[in-house]
């Protein structure tokens, strides 16, 4: 009686686990193959999006390697037009090589305006990777450098010098210049004097700081003989009136030394600030 009993217990939950069974799928079977569905779509949607990445890159690469090709065969006129499409719809790191490409041959045919746009472009591409972002807020402050007031090359120099910043000393290097030819002296020899004293420093840019600050030296030594020429000054000719011998030198320490700096000092286009030749990274 006790086994038929058991029986009948056993029938009763198995029929009352499949009812509960039925009502849960009636309920959430839906859910369950539509997550089942989207799992499925869902890797079979990355699997597509990395084969089409992939083949993208592959397609970029082709693209950018022929532009090269072109450039080399003195095709300029096509090469930068291929660059320019490629830094339009290129692939990953594609586009940012493709503008920097374009930049530089900009600038060595002389399009200084196109230059600057491009690598301005570059800068602000919140995609780019952030060492070629740097490298061409770089270059664009190093086009500025003869038009713009040293504020605007401090405000684009300035986030590149902070510590561990892979442009940190071109960036220095290229204030401390804005800021002797600006006749800030105090300021250049600030941004200029830790290029020469730390050991991390490239030789060729602790070089080009060491000829600044020898101008900058030169500048004040004829500045500081200049006053004492005045401090005593010469009896006046006959018939000069008082005021001449008030009048202040027409040249200033500052713009003497901005008007002889361009043979001893760097400009933008040498050395380490080239927008056509990469700034040397530390």
């Amino acid at each position: 009686m006790s086994q038929q009993d058991d029986g009948l217990f056993r029938e009763v939950e198995e029929e009352l686990r499949r009812e509960r069974l039925e009502k849960i799928w009636k309920d959430y079977g839906t859910f369950f193959i539509a997550g089942a569905v989207a799992i499925v779509l869902g890797v079979l949607g990355y699997k597509y999006w990395e084969s089409q990445r992939i083949s993208a890159a592959y397609d970029s690469g082709a693209r950018y390697e022929a532009a090269l090709r072109q450039m080399a065969d003195k095709k300029d006129v096509e090469a930068q037009q291929d660059f320019d499409k490629l830094a339009t719809d290129g692939s990953g790191g594609y586009r940012a090589l493709a503008l920097l490409q374009l930049a530089g041959a900009q600038y060595r045919d002389g399009k200084r305006a196109d230059a600057l746009k491009t690598f301005e472009r570059l800068a602000t591409d919140g995609q780019a990777d952030s060492v070629l972002r740097g490298f061409a807020t770089l270059q664009a402050a190093g086009l500025r450098l003869n038009d713009a007031d040293f504020a605007e090359l401090e405000n684009r120099l300035t986030p590149l010098m902070a510590e561990g910043a892979p442009w940190r000393y071109s960036a220095r290097e290229l204030l401390g210049l804005a800021a002797f030819r600006a006749g800030k002296f105090t300021d250049a020899r600030a941004l200029l004097t830790p290029l020469f004293v730390e050991q991390e420093v490239p030789e060729s840019i602790a070089t080009r700081a060491q000829i600044i600050m020898a101008e900058i030296a030169a500048g004040e030594l004829a500045a500081s003989g200049k006053k004492a020429d005045t401090a005593e000054p010469a009896a006046p000719a006959a018939g000069e009136k008082a005021a001449d011998e008030a009048k202040p030198a027409a040249v200033t320490p500052a713009a003497e030394n901005a008007g002889q700096s361009s043979a001893a000092t760097p400009t933008p286009s040498e050395g380490a600030t080239s927008p056509s030749e990469p700034a040397k990274k530390d």
